[in-house]
Formats: structure tokens, C-alpha cells, sequence
């Protein structure tokens, strides 16, 4: 075993005496040594929530059964919804794009870069404008030109591509379709979407247009986990620039794609290491 191998729980549960303790002696009383713990408690919804990472090179129990036991130990008492994984492991993702490449390529210079430990299995897109980018970076990349009348065709095919792929995350980098819910019902909390904060204010075409009309002295971005509700999925991440009168509508437009893209970013890798719980269309995002 990798002696720098750890696994990652991440769980929540009705909030009670005693879940601290039970979950840190299961690991401890296993030989675990505990490197991260993060606990927060929703006094609102009386909801506990924990992550807490431990090295597995002198754990006892084998890595293929911590589930297991930990389930039976822990999960039956206290009835808790939970999820163990294990880093480092490289997570396979594709990449949904449109026409706006800003967010696609801070994506792949990440992983250029190494700084993103993933692998890109493919890009999908309805445009066929970013096929030289993506055989730049030597990632397949397959074109859907989805319409309302072969919606439900394509994304079967889509589906199909994604299972063969074993993807586990989907990244949404400016992909301008609207995913139907049979798509959505197969990856919950595993699409991460990212849309400018002129929605819902000023929806249309044109949102830069109508909020530089208007005068808005900020503007930012939401990244959240896509559900069926278009674009009231869990929120990951969020953030603001401000703008001044001085700010022409390319300005706006340039900030807005710089701050879309470290707010994609951010919420993406909260999501990669594990820190992200979501629960009744709310997360909590653990530092």
C-alpha cells in the first residue's frame, strides 16, 4: 500500500450525543492516524456534518472492507447518510462546452499543470469549434449537435459514451443546453454547472448589456451541483468582483469570465478532494 494513501469519510446524520467520539475511536481503535477533521452542526436543521481523513499504512481493517464495518459500527447506530473515498485517486471527468472557451481552457491548463490530479476522458460539446483544442491536448472529443428533436436520442448516446467512459464527474464549462432530467437522474451531485450573477436579474441574450444599462456596481459567479431545477442545484461555490461606472461592457464581460472561471474552479476542486456534503439542496463545504 501506498504509505501515503488516505481515505476520506464524509458523512451526516440527525445531530446527537456521542458521533464525534464513536466515528474517532472506530478509526483510532484501528490503528487510523487522523489528519483532517472538520465537523459542523445546522442547529436550523439539527443536522451534523463531519469529514475526517485518516492514513491508511498502519490501518487494520482492510481498505475493501472500511465500508462495511464502518456501516455496521457506526451507520446503523446512528443513521447516518455517508461516503468513503480514498486519495490520491484520479477521478474521471468529461468536460460539456458550447462557444465560450474561457472556463474549457483554465480547465485543461489545470490539469496540464498537474495541479488538477483527474483524468479527462472526454469532451462533449454541441459546436464543433473546440475540436482542434481538444486534439491539442489529446482528449477525444465527440460532437452532439443536441436539439429539441433529437434531445432525448442524443443524450442516450451521450449516456452511453459517459458509462463507457466510467465518468464520475461532469463539468459543465459553459455548456449552453439545458440537461434533460433523465440525464440529471443519472449523476446526482456529480454535474457542477457554473452560470454568471446577472441570472436571474437579467436573463436573455444579452445580461452584460441590460446590467451595464442599469448600472450595477457588482457582479459574480455561482457554481452548483445540477438537479432538475435548472439552475437551483446545491450551491458550491460563489463569488463577486466589483464594477464601477467606469466599466465599459467588455469590461464587464472580461471580469465576468475571470471570476466564472475561478468560481467553476474552486467548486470543482472542493468537489475532487472530497469537502463537499449536500443535503436538502444545501452543501456544506468543508475548508
Amino acid at each position: 500500500m501506498d504509505k501515503n494513501q488516505t481515505a476520506v469519510l464524509l458523512m451526516h446524520c440527525e445531530d446527537q450525543r456521542g458521533i464525534l467520539a464513536e466515528v474517532t475511536d472506530f478509526i483510532m481503535g484501528n490503528q487510523g492516524n487522523i489528519i483532517n477533521l472538520d465537523q459542523h452542526v445546522d442547529s436550523d436543521d439539527n443536522r451534523f456534518y463531519m469529514r475526517i481523513e485518516w492514513e491508511l499504512e498502519h490501518f487494520i481493517i482492510p481498505q475493501n472492507k472500511i465500508a462495511e464495518y464502518f456501516e455496521t459500527m457506526i451507520v446503523s447506530k446512528f443513521n447516518a447518510i455517508h461516503e468513503l473515498h480514498f486519495l490520491p485517486k484520479k477521478i474521471n471527468i468529461a468536460l460539456f462546452v458550447s462557444q465560450y472557451s474561457h472556463c474549457l481552457l483554465d480547465i485543461l491548463s489545470r490539469h496540464e499543470s498537474k495541479e488538477w490530479k483527474v483524468n479527462i476522458k472526454c469532451i462533449i460539446s454541441n459546436h464543433e469549434k473546440f475540436r482542434g483544442i481538444s486534439e491539442k491536448f489529446g482528449i477525444p472529443f465527440h460532437y452532439f449537435p443536441v436539439k429539441k428533436a433529437n434531445k432525448t436520442e442524443l443524450e442516450a448516446k451521450e449516456l452511453a459514451l459517459l458509462k463507457e467512459h466510467k465518468v464520475e464527474l461532469i463539468i459543465l464549462a459553459r455548456y449552453m443546453q439545458i440537461l434533460s432530467d433523465d440525464f440529471c437522474s443519472n449523476y446526482p451531485n456529480q454535474i457542477i454547472n457554473i452560470h454568471h450573477s446577472s441570472l436571474p436579474a437579467f436573463p436573455g441574450a444579452r445580461p452584460y448589456e441590460s446590467a451595464h444599462r442599469r448600472g450595477v456596481k457588482f457582479m459574480g459567479a455561482t457554481a452548483h451541483y445540477v438537479t432538475t431545477d435548472l439552475d437551483e442545484g446545491p450551491i458550491i461555490a460563489q463569488d463577486v468582483i466589483h464594477i464601477s461606472h467606469r466599466d465599459s461592457i467588455y469590461d464587464m464581460k472580461r471580469k465576468g469570465r475571470n471570476i466564472e472561471k475561478i468560481v467553476l474552479a474552486n467548486a470543482c476542486w472542493a468537489h475532487l478532494n472530497h469537502q463537499v456534503l449536500s443535503y436538502n439542496n444545501k452543501t456544506v463545504v468543508f475548508d
